[in-house]
């Protein structure tokens, strides 16, 4: 079964006008050479708290898995095992195995977008996209605050990192202290994912609505301007369940959702049917002269 694409996303993209937001969801259709795929947030917390040997630590941080606070079981986790060993489990998890590009990816490439944000800090999508482009895709962390305004007044196709990259470990946002930090040393970047959300559609394709930066941008956003044409959130039914009507409402979002069984093939699927609506598009457009 297919999403159902609406005419204003394919429009937006067809026109370049929109901000891809690559969420957790798409790394999910990867797989190493033994097809094993990444693990996701929660598969994260558990594997790291089974390394443990602290039995109250494991206790403590298990419960807090099981509440849906990751946040504070991530925090525990990287307190119980020290920042060394932390760092070496974000790359036996996210690095080490070298996830290859799945079909998803490709597909996300071929949308041709100019701007495209990922808390993801691992390097899927980030290599691929810059080998198809011999090197014309930039890469950039949010602490490359300049470079990022740089890119963007010179119309360069840039790949921003939110989060950080698997690179460099020790600047990966991945605690609720991390968010604190980054958010007072940084703060010039979120002025410029404010600026984007003003100016461009933005389509979060993966993501978790319980992201502290992805809330406190649309919060924000939505605060000051909630009357505007909503932005789009595809994600999974099981996210957002029984909770739609009042996310669309706080955040002036249009939920798409699909179902993330079979490693969220659904959305790998529809992402491929909406390329070809894109390119559709993009023709009647140029027929019309109408850009």
């Amino acid at each position: 079964m297919l999403m159902k694409w609406p005419n204003q996303l394919v429009n937006c993209i067809a026109r370049d006008k929109s901000v891809l937001f690559l969420g957790a969801g798409l790394s999910m259709n990867s797989t190493d050479n033994f097809g094993t795929h990444p693990k996701d947030w929660k598969g994260f917390l558990i594997s790291g708290s089974n390394t443990l040997d602290n039995l109250r630590d494991k206790k403590l941080i298990k419960k807090e898995i099981e509440n849906g606070d990751y946040l504070l079981a991530c925090e525990l986790l990287k307190k119980s095992l020290g920042d060394n060993d932390f760092i070496e489990l974000l790359k036996n998890e996210f690095e080490r195995p070298h996830f290859r590009e799945a079909e998803i990816h490709k597909d996300i490439f071929k949308l041709n977008q100019r701007i495209i944000i990922t808390p993801n800090f691992d390097k899927i999508y980030d290599s691929y996209a810059a080998h198809e482009s011999n090197g014309t895709v930039h890469i950039k962390k949010y602490d490359e605050e300049a470079d990022i305004a740089d890119g963007l007044r010179r119309h360069d196709m840039l790949v921003i990192k939110m989060h950080g990259t698997i690179d460099a470990p020790q600047k990966v946002i991945f605690t609720q202290k991390d968010y604190a930090i980054a958010r007072t040393n940084n703060a010039k970047f979120y002025k410029i994912m404010e600026a984007l959300l003003m100016t461009h559609t933005f389509i979060f394709i993966g993501a978790g609505i319980n992201d502290p930066d992805v809330r406190l941008l649309l919060e924000n956003y939505s605060t000051m301007f909630h009357t505007t044409i909503p932005h789009f959130f595809i994600t999974t039914k099981e996210n957002i369940k029984n909770k739609e009507d009042v996310y669309s409402e706080i955040f002036n979002l249009k939920f798409l959702t699909y179902d993330n069984r079979d490693y969220h093939k659904e959305l790998s699927d529809s992402i491929h049917a909406l390329v070809n609506l894109v390119e559709e598009e993009k023709t009647k457009i140029a027929a019309s002269q109408n850009w």
